[in-house]
């Protein structure tokens, strides 16, 4: 067959299209795959039911909640299901405080472990009668009532007290859980009714020599024991008894019939305070009343320092009084300030009234008195001008280079506002006799060689003072009497502290300073230093005891006998019997707890409140040294407690009022302040 011309058609081998191998499907029935997982899951459940331990946890509250982390944690019922290992637990429940431990399941068989929960404090509100009472739960003050604070769960003891009630206590058991209870106790008064029927009535009570408030015939409320009772009725003699009072007594004394007097002579004056003196003998000061012999004339004369003196001759009638007033008026002289070089500025009670080389007229009394000049030092002093007296006052001028030579020689002032006074010390014996009554066996006669001039502060140091040091230092206060105004003497403050606060100060004024401290405790001194410390024993013992050049020292404070001379101090007296057992009688200083430094005259080198107000730490480390030996004027170099000298306000013994009475101590005391000093070079 052809197509076209010359094609032809030939025939090609015939190979047959090779067969191809069925294609293989694979799969996995689904009921398969489904046996082979819960096969698998019983097989870990009965691993796990087969490992696990059964573990209890035994709780003190029934409706606590558990939460367990850590693994794999199976409840059934009471019990869980855990494998060994470690686990946390958080324990809680309404009421308590949240509780979160950690445990340890072990591979013992079942396991216990306790859940104790503590109860949340409950909210006690505490009530008494009268209100005000102190409250105090195991030693410590929670305030006073009515008072209302969270107090921890348990049994407690609680204790009332109130100025004039008798002090109590009750047991009770707070429930705790923020469950509010209330805690009330009724106080027993302290003192008795006392009616006193007198004839006339209306007479004022003096109780102990203070006027109680009460007039005949009361009742008159008067604490329990004994007191002085004395009445005081205008144009009457006073009377006075002994008489003892048992708390919650009702008693009526016997009438007493007040004696009328011949005469009363009240006696004023402006300005108050002038002496007053009748037919030449003392009869106090204005305003006073005075008993006279009626119907006699009678000289009566009014005195008061830069005042004209004021007379009057009167009459009392008889069973009458007689008022008289004194305008005093003020008396005059006259100084004449002479400097060199001319020209000082004269500036009196702070107020420049001229020019040196002049004459000026002053009232008759004590002035301050300053004498400024560009280039040169100043100059002040007191003085009191005599009435109709012409005084004159020479002064040299020193240049500043002169006033720095001599600058060791005057009165300097911290940079706290401490006056410093200087001194040239000589040896002391310190120490008292044993046939000294009161002298205790620490007391022992020794000397110490004082040979370096040294300055000490005049005041003990203030709250105010200290607080610029330790911001937030609290004196407290002492049966509820404050110790922390600024001007009172700062207390309750350790040895350790201070040192620090004189190191403070030191550093605060650029001297090195004298104690050294590692972190906050002191650990040595710097003997050479110029920083300020507290005195030494010695020097305390100079400054209090010593006496121009005489070999006998002070005894006391005020000399050789007792009772110290009115306000002499401030010591356990009349106005602190009821916050101490032990008084000086006949002394009253108007002062329970420590007064503002320098309330009372200074000492006869200066310094305020060396005896009384409150005591004062030195230096030295406390040792009983050996009899008539001669010790360092540092004290001992080592030792665990440091002296204590002086009185305080709570001191009212034959022994502790004495200067050579020595206490020790390391922490701080309601009593016991300190003040500074230094070496001067």
């Amino acid at each position: 067959m052809t197509n076209g011309a010359d094609q032809v058609l030939r025939p090609e081998p015939f190979e047959p299209t090779p067969l191809r191998p069925p294609r293989r499907r694979w799969f996995v029935p689904w009921l398969q795959l489904t046996t082979v997982l819960v096969v698998l899951v019983a097989a870990v459940i009965l691993w796990f039911l087969f490992t696990a331990k059964s573990v209890r946890f035994e709780s003190n509250v029934s409706d606590g909640t558990l939460a367990i982390t850590g693994g794999v944690v199976i409840p059934t019922g009471d019990t869980y299901l855990m494998r060994p290992g470690n686990y946390e637990v958080q324990a809680e429940a309404e009421g308590y405080f949240e509780l979160a431990l950690s445990i340890e399941v072990t591979r013992e068989g079942d396991q216990t472990f306790p859940i104790e929960l503590k109860k949340l404090p409950g909210d006690v509100e505490f009530s008494s009668s009268p209100t005000g009472a102190e409250v105090v739960m195991n030693g410590e003050v929670l305030g006073r009532t009515p008072l209302q604070v969270q107090v921890p769960a348990g049994e407690a003891t609680i204790e009332f007290s109130a100025p004039r009630h008798i002090d109590g206590d009750v047991s009770v058991v707070i429930e705790g859980k923020r469950e509010a209870q209330v805690v009330h106790l009724d106080l027993a008064p302290n003192w008795a009714n006392v009616e006193i029927p007198t004839s006339p009535e209306a007479a004022t009570v003096y109780l102990d020599d203070v006027d109680s408030g009460f007039v005949t015939p009361g009742p008159v409320e008067i604490l329990a024991g004994e007191h002085k009772i004395t009445l005081k009725k205008p144009g009457f003699a006073e009377w006075s008894d002994i008489v003892f009072v048992t708390a919650g007594e009702r008693r009526s004394m016997d009438a007493v019939v007040l004696e009328p007097l011949d005469g009363v002579l009240t006696i004023t004056s402006e300005p108050t305070g002038a002496t007053v003196n009748i037919d030449a003998q003392y009869h106090g000061v204005t305003p006073t009343s005075v008993e006279v012999i009626p119907n006699e004339e009678h000289v009566v004369e009014a005195l008061l320092v830069g005042y004209e003196r004021g007379l009057r001759n009167v009459t009392v009638p008889s069973g009458q009084s007689l008022s008289i007033d004194f305008e005093l008026e003020e008396a005059v002289g006259s100084l004449t300030v002479t400097t060199r070089p001319e020209g000082a500025e004269v500036w009196v009670d702070g107020r420049m009234i001229g020019r040196s080389n002049d004459t000026f007229v002053l009232h008759a009394v004590r002035h301050s008195v300053e004498l400024k000049m560009e280039g040169y030092a100043g100059y002040s002093n007191d003085l009191i001008i005599q009435p109709g007296l012409r005084q004159n006052l020479r002064v040299e001028l020193l240049t500043l280079e002169e006033a720095r030579i001599k600058k060791l020689e005057e009165v300097r002032s911290t940079i706290d506002g401490q006056a410093l006074l200087l001194f040239e010390p000589t040896a002391i014996l310190m120490g008292a006799s044993r046939r000294q009554p009161g002298r205790r066996a620490n007391e022992v006669f020794r000397t110490a060689e004082l040979g370096r001039m040294f300055y000490i502060s005049a005041h003990e140091v203030t709250n105010a003072q200290f607080r610029v040091f330790a911001t937030g230092h609290n004196s407290g206060e002492y049966q509820g009497m404050p110790l922390d105004k600024d001007d009172q003497p700062v207390v309750n403050v350790s040895w350790n502290e201070a040192a620090l606060y004189c190191n403070s100060l030191s550093e605060r004024e650029g001297l090195e300073p004298f104690y050294r401290v590692e972190g906050a405790r002191v650990v040595g001194i710097n003997r050479n230093s110029l920083g300020y410390r507290m005195p030494t024993e010695a020097e305390w013992s100079w400054v209090a005891r010593h006496v121009d050049d005489s070999e006998e020292l002070l005894h006391f404070p005020w000399g050789e006998n007792l009772p110290p001379p009115d306000r002499h101090g401030n010591y356990a007296d009349r106005a602190a019997q009821h916050i101490v057992s032990r008084i000086l009688y006949d002394f009253n200083d108007n002062h329970s707890v420590s007064a503002p430094v320098g309330t009372f005259p200074r000492n006869s080198k200066g310094l305020f409140d060396i005896g009384g107000n409150v005591a004062e730490w030195t230096h030295d480390f406390y040792t009983i040294p050996e009899s008539h030996s001669t010790v360092d004027v540092l004290g001992p170099t080592d030792g665990e407690y440091h002296v204590i000298r002086g009185s305080s306000y709570l001191h009212g013994t034959i022994t502790d009022v004495r200067l050579s009475f020595r206490d020790y101590g390391i922490d701080g005391r309601s009593d016991v302040g300190f003040r500074v000093a230094r070496y001067a070079e």
